[in-house]
């Protein structure tokens, strides 16, 4: 069956929107045949989970947010995903959908490297955007979403690493959600040139509990020859705001994409994951931790699809559910014919606190090639009230003991995270979801 969902912007206002941004043309043309395609496509059909009552259809889409000239007129929940002390940090601060802040050492400007929002990117760097945006990862027509995505895009940022330079600190990006019915779609693309390295974060937050509004967020990251992209985020959108996103990988020969995820919203989600390794000794590693709690769903699918030879993929997923939230983790290892001496590993592990919580780990593995290495490992359960009584029996509170159950459970996933800064943010916001 059909999933209906109606289109709350015409032809006329996306040509509006489109040149009042002063986007190029290639652009604008885009926006208006995905919004013409995205009124004959489907909506997405993740496993196990009906979007039927989803509300993706109420929100504001343009919503100008105000520039700040300092990190301390943020809210303190924003600050905590920032380096306080360091104002010159490479970092774009995103506020609804207008930049609030932004910056880039001269270092690194002189050497070629951009990293900008999504608009200033059309305008200056038109036809390298035009090279990478929804062409190799993610495509325009794939569902109703994807075509909505792209004919809607109202943000996101662009980041552009030039052959053989090396970055050594990250660079970063915030997507506040300030308005609390403000839409965002986000476009994010991160390139890495050939022998060229950096570790990118994200974080989205907002504060709507009460108010609806939508995320519909794509993301293409591309690592070229013997290139390297560590890529971090924080998801922290409110349980008014109901969540899709794709995020997609491409690396070439040598290359290699890590995926550090935390997937800490609290309202119903749908997140896919996929890197496709289509050189030879290329390489994947995608690591997602989540908490769920209240009444959300949640979907997340990882998949890594080995098409070179020598190619590995590695998926490690570990999930709490709490209250009567539940969330369905897949993990799908894909061997494509020719990829010989390929590796597809994947853990998927989720942990049910409460009666009304409910978990489902589903392990794929897809081999079209004989000589090969393949597994997978995959587990639900509950709280071990053995374990529980052990650690109350000793003085500690039922809700101090289930926190560090938790924290103890999350700690493989949250220890094999290369990025410190990610690290410490999800331990913050997983603090702040067991309470």
């Amino acid at each position: 069956m059909t999933v209906e969902t109606k289109l709350p912007y015409d032809q006329d206002y996306i040509r509006s929107f489109s040149e009042n941004r002063n986007e190029p043309e290639w652009m604008k043309e885009l926006r208006l045949q995905a919004l013409e395609s995205a009124a004959g496509l489907d909506m997405p059909k993740p496993d196990k989970t009906s979007l039927k009552r989803w509300n993706f259809d109420d929100y504001k889409h343009d919503v100008a947010g105000e520039t700040i000239t300092s990190f301390q007129e943020l809210p303190s929940d924003i600050q905590v995903f920032l380096d306080m002390e360091n104002q010159h940090q490479n970092i774009v601060i995103q506020r609804n959908q207008s930049i609030a802040y932004q910056s880039l050492t001269d270092e690194l400007a002189e050497k070629g490297v951009i990293l900008t929002d999504m608009q200033t990117a059309l305008t200056e760097y038109s036809e390298l955007v035009q090279r990478y945006y929804m062409k190799d990862a993610v495509q325009v027509d794939e569902n109703k979403m994807t075509a909505l995505h792209a004919a809607l895009m109202n943000g996101g940022v662009f980041v552009y690493v030039p052959k053989n330079v090396q970055i050594e600190e990250p660079l970063q990006a915030v997507f506040w959600q300030e308005d609390p019915e403000a839409a965002t779609f986000n476009h994010v693309i991160v390139v890495a040139e050939a022998n060229s390295s950096l570790t990118y974060v994200e974080n989205y937050i907002s504060q709507n509990k009460e108010e609806h509004a939508v995320a519909n967020i794509v993301t293409e990251v591309v690592a070229h020859d013997n290139a390297s992209v560590n890529f971090g985020s924080v998801d922290n959108f409110a349980a008014g705001t109901t969540v899709y996103i794709n995020r997609r990988g491409v690396a070439y020969r040598d290359a290699r994409i890590e995926w550090n995820l935390g997937q800490m919203n609290d309202g119903n989600t749908v997140s896919e994951n996929i890197t496709h390794l289509l050189g030879d000794n290329s390489y994947s590693y995608a690591k997602t931790v989540a908490v769920g709690r209240g009444n959300q769903i949640q979907n997340y699918t990882a998949k890594i699809v080995n098409f070179g030879k020598q190619s590995e993929g590695f998926i490690l997923q570990h999930g709490v559910m709490k209250d009567n939230a539940s969330a369905i983790f897949n993990g799908i290892g894909k061997i494509e014919h020719g990829a010989s001496k390929a590796n597809a590993e994947q853990e998927s592990r989720v942990l049910m606190l409460s009666k009304g919580a409910r978990g489902d780990a589903n392990p794929i593995l897809l081999i079209d090639e004989d000589d090969v290495m393949a597994g997978h490992a995959a587990s639900v359960g509950r709280v071990d009230p053995v374990q529980l009584y052990y650690l109350m029996s000793r003085g500690i509170s039922q809700q101090e003991a289930e926190r560090l159950i938790i924290h103890g459970f999350l700690a493989p996933v949250v220890s094999e995270i290369p990025i410190t800064a990610v690290r410490n943010q999800l331990t913050e916001v997983i603090e702040g979801k067991v309470y």
